[in-house]
């Protein structure tokens, strides 16, 4: 029991870390490949810059980076001559900076689990999948589309001329206990949308 619900026995004192967060936070892709890719280019740039610098001040100069001709190039130009390059420099520096702190899309959806170590993800297409054959199932639909939007799964049924709002009422129920089986979090409410075969 926390200090505050000791204080106030009525009080409801919200869990800072729920399932969904904690499955969101491990679940979220890593930026490894770029990060990586990056890593490399600058320590191997870099790298050969300074040992290009130390080896000339040792009398040596090993030949790799064109130092003195940076130098000179340096000397002679003005800014508003680099101020095109010194802002497209900046400009993918703040980009590089974003996409390493802003998280990505991630390619799974979190799975309610009852073990608060575990976390588990169900991919997005195959929550597609599983969610579109429980549309299938109902009488009377002949195809199904379903998108994850943010907030929201959107199940498009395509049926006969004959359909009615009861078969709508049918797939959200399917579709609605198919999430409920899978134990997904965070999905969002169901809408579902009628589409007539043509003819």
């Amino acid at each position: 029991m926390t200090t505050l619900q000791q204080i106030l026995p009525g009080a409801v004192v919200a869990p800072r870390d729920t399932g969904l967060r904690r499955a969101r936070r491990v679940l979220r892709p890593a930026r490894t490949v770029p990060g990586a890719l990056l890593a490399l280019v600058l320590a191997g740039g870099l790298g050969a810059t300074a040992a290009e610098v130390v080896s000339a001040l040792l009398g040596a100069p090993l030949g790799w980076v064109p130092v003195n001709e940076v130098v000179e190039l340096a000397g002679r130009t003005t800014w508003p001559e680099t101020a095109t390059a010194a802002l497209v420099a900046a400009g993918a520096g703040t980009l590089m900076l974003l996409l390493a702190i802003v998280p990505g899309r991630s390619g799974l959806v979190p799975v309610e689990t009852s073990d608060p170590l575990i976390v588990i993800g169900i991919t997005r297409s195959g929550l597609r999948r599983t969610l579109r054959a429980a549309a299938q199932q109902v009488a009377g639909v002949d195809k199904a589309r379903v998108r994850l939007r943010r907030r929201t799964i959107e199940v498009t049924v395509t049926t006969g001329a004959e359909s009615t709002g009861q078969m709508l009422r049918q797939v959200g129920t399917a579709v609605g206990d198919r999430l409920a089986g899978v134990g997904t979090l965070g999905t969002g409410e169901v809408v579902v949308r009628l589409r007539r075969r043509a003819g």
